[in-house]
């Protein structure tokens, strides 16, 4: 069992110039725990300790390292110190530092790249964005049919030791085409004279160059696997997916969605590095959004002002009603995003969607309506002046009201996802903030509406 080690404080040991105390130290931990000692330290720092590393331990470091740190990082470094270790690094990890830099910075790094690598680099690089060609790697092992076990061990002891991962084989045709994905475990399992051939059985599921990353988490996802191979048009091999990208990619997925669910543009940026004039941009363009569709929450009220001057104790009830159809409006569509989102409920399920809500709705609404009927009964019992001798009527208009806005806000907030992906927009887009701004205008025509039937010869 191995015992964490303290972080050490790098920064102190290179202003001494203990760079053998450097060394020392980060060879004591793990790159996930060397790389959260780095965190105070400046770029230029950082630039310090990883020329003191071996290649192979600053790549390794550098890999666990935030895109944006090592951005930082390679802009502080010389450009054969940035080269040589953007030449060791995986495939899809140095294709995701790259195409986030400016064009003429990755150009001029892609240059300094080793032959084979920079035409690995530029392969991937041609790749649609967002596209699982961009993640894919191509440090993988591939076998042949009329291989026996005992060829393929010797393989994986040949070519094996700079590979991406080796729980997985290629079944390869002679002309690259991709037969089955085998276990490493067949191989370990069976009698040294089996070919691959015996081994195997066909199925296998593949991924397509061209698909957009969101499938390639699906799949994972479905398939529970740590690896998935890449595929061409014509059906040849040409790299895999490994499951630590696709962690990342679904992380990156679910902030996103997260950010648009709560109201404002995703942040392409960590919270805490972003700059304050984009922060602000992003915040208040949905802001200003939100608040042109609450002004039609005024238009609302003033016209049924009317309706207000003769009954004001209407006027108490207005939070109350348009924040229960507000909020159940929120619930519904977090729900149905969020299930969009993880492949639970698609397109085609609309129908069913609906009527759920339908009947989630009436329940909803029924159990506040019960209780602000039940509320208004209370305090006109001890207050009997608060509410007029009408506050029977008052209480019915209050809780059908509320039935009828929960109803329509868990509709809305459940249907305008589907209306979006329909229309080929992101579902995420029908923020929680969004429609209950939207339930907050026509909850208050319900509730008029319903009070201009309910009261009519009493108090209107």
């Amino acid at each position: 069992m191995n015992t964490p080690h303290p972080a050490p404080d790098l920064a102190m040991l290179l202003a001494a110039r203990n760079f053998a105390g450097v060394k020392a130290a980060l060879a004591n931990l793990q790159p996930a725990d060397s790389v959260e000692a780095m965190e105070p330290l400046s770029a230029a720092e950082q630039a310090v300790l990883f020329r003191l590393l071996p290649t192979e331990q600053a790549t390794e470091l550098f890999e666990y390292l935030p895109v944006e740190s090592q951005e930082k990082l390679l802009h502080a470094m010389g450009n054969e110190d940035a080269a040589k270790i953007l030449d060791a690094m995986a495939p899809d990890d140095r294709t995701a530092l790259l195409e986030e830099l400016p064009t003429q910075v990755c150009a001029r790094l892609v240059e300094r790249l080793s032959p084979g690598e920079r035409q690995v680099a530029l392969k991937l690089l041609d790749y649609p964005e967002d596209s699982i060609g961009r993640m894919m790697t191509s440090e993988y092992l591939v076998i042949r049919d009329e291989w026996t076990a005992s060829q393929v061990l010797d393989h994986i002891r040949q070519h094996g030791s700079d590979r991406e991962t080796l729980n997985v084989l290629y079944v390869v045709s002679r002309d690259g085409k991709l037969l089955d994905d085998v276990r490493i475990r067949e191989f370990l399992l069976c009698p040294l004279d089996r070919k691959v051939s015996e081994v195997r059985d066909g199925v296998f599921t593949a991924l397509h160059a061209t698909d957009d990353q969101e499938t390639a988490v699906a799949s994972f996802r479905k398939y529970d696997r740590t690896v998935l191979p890449v595929i061409d048009g014509h059906g040849g091999l040409v790299g895999i997916v490994t499951v630590d990208d696709i962690l990342d990619v679904a992380e990156e997925e679910a902030t996103e969605d997260i950010h648009k669910i709560g109201g404002m543009e995703h942040l392409d940026e960590p919270y805490m590095e972003i700059s304050f004039g984009r922060l602000v941009k992003k915040r208040a363009t949905w802001l200003v959004v939100l608040f042109v569709g609450e002004l039609f929450t005024a238009t609302a009220m003033k016209h049924y002002e009317a309706e207000l001057a003769k009954a004001l104790v209407l006027m108490a009830f207005v939070p109350l009603i348009i924040s229960s159809g507000g909020n159940s409006g929120s619930q519904a569509a977090t729900l149905i995003i969020r299930a969009m989102g993880i492949g639970e409920v698609r397109l085609k399920d609309w129908w069913r969607v609906m009527r759920r809500e339908i009947f989630s709705g009436l329940a909803l609404g029924f159990i506040l309506a019960v209780l602000g009927a039940v509320r208004i009964t209370i305090w006109a019992e001890i207050f009997p002046n608060i509410y007029g001798e009408h506050w029977a009527l008052i209480a019915m208009t209050v809780g059908i009201s509320l039935m009828g806005v929960v109803l329509w806000g868990s509709l809305s907030g459940s249907m305008l996802p589907f209306l979006l992906k329909r229309l080929g927009l992101d579902p995420a887009t029908s923020s929680a903030p969004f429609v209950a701004t939207l339930v907050d205008v026509t909850g208050l025509v319900i509730y008029f509406a319903v009070a201009g039937v309910v009261l009519h010869g009493s108090l209107l």
